[in-house]
């Protein structure tokens, strides 16, 4: 892919290549076989961007799991709106489980308060959370991040399932905007 890509009314920059994505997720793998060994998880992808932070991840685990999706919005373009939108929510029965939420991205954290409120009022014992992106820079909350990919920067990025409104996610590599 290029060095540069335009979506929309927007330019960006190739920040991250697939290379250090792969092995950055292979780290996390290797994390969460060890945490797990003796478990078996029910794995929270959210969906849409977490598709593919989840598929190359899943396929280095050798640990027992179930999976499961849910479906949140926050973001508008660039911007989060602060709201938090269960578009798809969860129907899995998670009473006594250890729960694993995939993410592509943490920010602020409000998406993962939410999820964390859901599954703990649903009865989940154990919940943790594994990202691909964080930004620790953004993230607000106190709730521990167990498993990171790759600390970024608080700049809007796409590709590898990160998005501006839909497109960009299917780039391997991960772009900075750097133009509006």
């Amino acid at each position: 892919m290029s060095e540069k890509v335009t979506l929309l009314d927007k330019t960006f920059v190739k920040y991250i290549p697939s290379s250090e994505i792969d092995a950055a997720i292979a780290k996390v793998a290797a994390e969460i076989n060890e945490e797990y060994r003796n478990d078996d998880p029910i794995l929270l992808i959210t969906l849409n961007g977490a598709v593919f932070f989840a598929v190359d991840l899943i396929k280095q685990l050798d640990i027992k799991c179930r999976i499961s999706c849910v479906k949140v919005s926050s973001y508008s373009g660039t911007e989060s709106t602060g709201q938090i939108n269960s578009l798809i929510g969860l129907n899995e029965d998670v009473r006594g489980q250890r729960v694993l939420i995939l993410e592509d991205i943490v920010d602020t954290g409000r998406t993962y308060v939410h999820l964390h409120k859901i599954l703990s009022e649903a009865g989940a014992k154990d919940i943790r959370m594994a990202t691909m992106t964080m930004k620790r820079d953004a993230y607000k909350e106190s709730l521990p991040v167990h498993y990171v990919g790759l600390d970024i920067p608080n700049k809007f990025v796409v590709g590898r399932g990160l998005d501006y409104d839909g497109y960009g996610r299917n780039l391997n590599d991960i772009y900075q905007v750097v133009s509006n």
